[in-house]
């Protein structure tokens, strides 16, 4: 790592310094560590903490609330104005993201701020910052303004381990309350390439209006010239306006309607196109010139009445026709920017990039941003491919199969500060059934969970990177809640990394694991499969299995196998088991382990028969966890055991 040098002399002496030989790293790990997993992306990923500064290091830090705890890796750079942070190049770049945060407004809505851009002794191109899209406060659905009250004075909250409403004398609550939501990010195009080892500035203007900037990390990539799709229904034909100061919705309308007509795609060439309301789709191909140059950008608009399901505003988004009126049918969307103006959570919005229902369809090469959720499905509905899209920045979930959507994938996608679950499939009233989420990356999802199933029939989730999950959830959860079906049939959880996971549950106050089961609505009895999984450098545990304490009498969880995993670095246990029930592991391998290897409580009844958890032991798991006195049941149980920091993962 640079070393990062702060203020006074120190300053000048970074100014003349070599620059720092280019750091790769893939959701802050060594490449190597994560190989064949997670979403191939076209960028580079870059962290601050490893790049030439004389700004200061912040974290690394994992507590809820915190910058440290949202930024990727755990670890990020401040600056002052004047100050600055240099990144060699590891390859020919001519386009740029940066994650940053800035302070908000001190009454709420966010400021603007200057970041000055330059590459080797080429003249500072200005990149505007915002935190229009961030800082989120109180409880949930969260509010957008610092100075409030409690949303819900009724709710026990951890901070006073009281239902403040409820409590004599009223306790006093630290104004802001839980800010979160910190970070945003930014995309240029450079103008030019610049090749491999030119040394990129990112400095703060000396006269900017914000007291500090953070800077996470840059992303760097060669993005490929536009795409000319000349045999099409062309939008600008049909009126609209890619200078974006007029309303281009009625001409995307007239430029589908005569594609369907004439069996043409639709062409979005290079521009910015306003557009505040929904697309309707159906049996239609809109391609864009790759999602760098067509972006469809709208305004947040409050709607005269409630629509009939709920929505009190609309916004830009793509959608198929609800299922309730048979859905859409052969909609394919590729090669775009939608970028959104949600800046609050309201649950009964439709406000997402794209929506309803599509069956034998696909969505790819999109990049979503500042919208509710990216990709939100309500079926039933079958057969839907969403492939290699980038999906950042969102006020709730990065993409949710709702309600009856099966045999569909969600393949190679990059999903980056969700405020809700990065990828979920929720069989809420109808089972999700025959779905796949295989190789993506989810990074920093700010609240729940990176990968998320609730409910449902033969589902696989494969492959995947999951990364820096802060708080209420964890990388990968198996959930009986929110309603959901239950799971029948098998679920496969195969050859996933997660990093940096198993985070603190605010309500419970305890650590989670980096995966979790949990038996809430109904018990978890599918064949449930967990093979060739690695878990590296878990706050808490690395798998926990628990049930909700009103329901731990009536809810089990079994069935559930593990084989050929690696848990490299765990800050209490391997297992973690707060429900009745049964689990299997084979050639489970762990190291670096801070407490005892298994924290069995079972249901908390501590009967002379030992715990109502059993672990069978199928052989080979090393490195001394599952010790035969664990076998098979013992109680272990440490509520809250202290926490040992594990060293950084390494190779196996």
């Amino acid at each position: 790592m640079a070393a990062t040098v702060t203020g006074g002399a120190g300053a000048a002496r970074a100014e003349t310094a070599p620059p720092a030989p280019p750091v790769v790293t893939r959701a802050a790990l060594d490449p190597s560590l994560v190989a064949g997993r997670g979403a191939n992306v076209g960028f580079l990923e870059q962290e601050a903490e490893h790049a030439t500064t004389n700004g200061t290091l912040i974290g690394p830090g994992r507590a809820a609330y915190t910058l440290a705890s949202e930024a990727s890796g755990r670890r990020a750079v401040s600056l002052a104005p004047g100050q600055f942070v240099e990144f060699t190049l590891p390859a020919a770049t001519n386009a740029i993201t940066v994650r940053y945060s800035i302070p908000d407004a001190p009454t709420g809505g966010g400021i603007t701020a200057p970041l000055d851009v330059s590459v080797g002794h080429r003249p500072a191109r200005t990149m505007t910052l915002t935190s229009q899209y961030a800082w989120l406060y109180n409880q949930y659905p969260f509010s957008n303004d610092p100075t409030a009250g409690l949303l819900h004075p009724d709710w026990w909250i951890t901070e006073c381990s009281c239902v403040p409403a409820a409590t004599t004398p009223t306790p006093t609550i630290t104004r802001p309350f839980r800010p979160h939501h910190f970070y945003d990010e930014q995309r240029m195009l450079l103008g030019r390439t610049y090749p491999a080892g030119s040394v990129l500035r990112l400095a703060v203007p000396a006269g900017s209006v914000a007291p500090w900037t953070v800077i996470d990390l840059l992303d760097s990539e060669l993005v490929a010239p536009p795409r000319v799709v000349p045999v099409a229904a062309n939008v600008l034909a049909f009126g609209a306006d890619p200078t974006g100061r007029r309303d281009s919705a009625g001409a995307f309308d007239r430029a589908i309607a005569f594609a369907r007509r004439t069996k043409l795609k639709v062409y979005l060439p290079p521009g910015t196109y306003q557009v505040n309301r929904h697309i309707v789709v159906d049996d239609v191909t809109i391609e864009g010139a790759g999602n760098w140059y067509t972006i469809v950008k709208g305004r947040e608009v409050a709607l005269d009445t409630p629509a009939p399901d709920g929505s009190v505003h609309t916004g830009v988004g793509f959608y198929g026709r609800p299922a309730s009126a048979g859905g859409s049918r052969n909609v394919h969307l590729s090669g775009f920017a939608i970028e959104g103006d949600v800046r609050e959570r309201i649950d009964t919005d439709q406000v997402n990039g794209v929506g309803g229902a599509l069956s034998h369809s696909s969505v790819d090469g999109l990049y979503l941003r500042h919208t509710k959720v990216g990709l939100w499905f309500d079926g039933p509905m079958t057969d839907l491919r969403v492939t290699n899209n980038v999906i950042v920045d969102q006020i709730a979930d990065g993409l949710n199969f709702h309600t009856g959507v099966t045999d569909s994938v969600v393949r190679n996608n990059f999903v980056r500060n969700s405020g809700d679950d990065g990828l979920a499939m929720w069989s809420e009233k109808t089972g999700n059934a025959g779905n796949i989420i295989d190789r993506n990356t989810v990074q920093s999802p700010v609240l729940a969970n990176g990968i998320a199933v609730y409910g449902g029939t033969d589902n696989t989730v494969s492959r995947n990177l999951v990364a820096d999950p802060v708080r209420e959830g964890s990388a990968i959860q198996v959930g009986s809640r929110f309603g959901a079906e239950p799971f029948t049939g098998h679920l496969w959880i195969t050859e996933n990394t997660t990093a940096r996971a198993g985070t603190y549950e605010l309500n419970w106050n305890i650590g989670l694991g980096a995966i979790w089961f949990y038996a809430l609505d109904r018990s978890i009895d599918a064949d449930i499969q967990v093979v060739g999984d690695h878990y590296l450098d878990n706050t808490y545990n690395a798998v926990m299995l628990v049930s909700d304490w009103p329901v731990k009498d009536r809810y089990s969880i079994t069935n559930v196998h593990f084989r050929d995993v690696r848990v490299d670095g765990a800050g209490t246990s391997v297992v973690s088991a707060r429900t009745a029930g049964s689990a299997s592991f084979a050639n489970v391998d762990a190291r670096n382990v801070g407490a005892v290897g298994v924290n069995n409580c079972g249901s908390f009844h501590f009967t002379p028969a030992g715990s109502e958890f059993s672990l069978t032991d199928l052989g080979g798991n090393d490195g001394g966890w599952l010790a035969p006195w664990l076998l098979p049941n013992t109680i272990t149980c440490d509520d809250r055991p202290p926490v040992v920091t594990p060293p950084p993962p390494s190779t196996w």
